[in-house]
């Protein structure tokens, strides 16, 4: 496997490898599979290791899938900003910057985030192994 450089998609002069668009495009239909609370399609992507970092703690997989299933926290929109994916081996490391928009507890809120997302390629198959929200100081562009 080739080592890549990451690749940032908002860039004019970008030219992604078929395998990085494709971990980026797995990315954004995940992004689609939390806001729609389809834990079918995600149970599939994540890992049965995988670990979530959110604001408020961390957990692993059966966690995150019980939290997006009952509405604990409902991922409505990721408004991504940029993509940055870097493959070593069979890792995939993506970034994501994106304002996330969550429902929690009823409460709509809106955060700026570098969203930290670590794929693993098994029997030829993307499987997240890590998925992290950082919180960023930049104001929320999203209007």
């Amino acid at each position: 496997m080739q080592s890549s450089h990451a690749q940032n998609t908002n860039a004019s002069t970008v030219s992604n490898t078929p395998e990085q668009q494709e971990v980026i495009n797995l990315s954004k239909q995940k992004w689609q599979w939390m806001a729609d609370k389809n834990v079918d399609s995600l149970n599939t992507l994540f890992n049965d290791k995988s670990m979530f970092v959110h604001m408020g703690g961390s957990w692993g997989k059966t966690q995150e899938l019980a939290t997006i299933k009952s509405g604990g926290i409902w991922y409505k929109k990721a408004e991504v900003y940029s993509v940055l994916v870097n493959i070593i081996g069979n890792t995939a490391i993506l970034l994501n910057d994106i304002d996330l928009v969550a429902a929690l507890g009823g409460n709509e809120v809106t955060h700026a985030f570098m969203v930290t997302e670590v794929y693993v390629k098994e029997n030829g198959k993307w499987k997240m192994g890590s998925l992290t929200f950082s919180q960023l100081l930049r104001p929320v562009k999203l209007k």
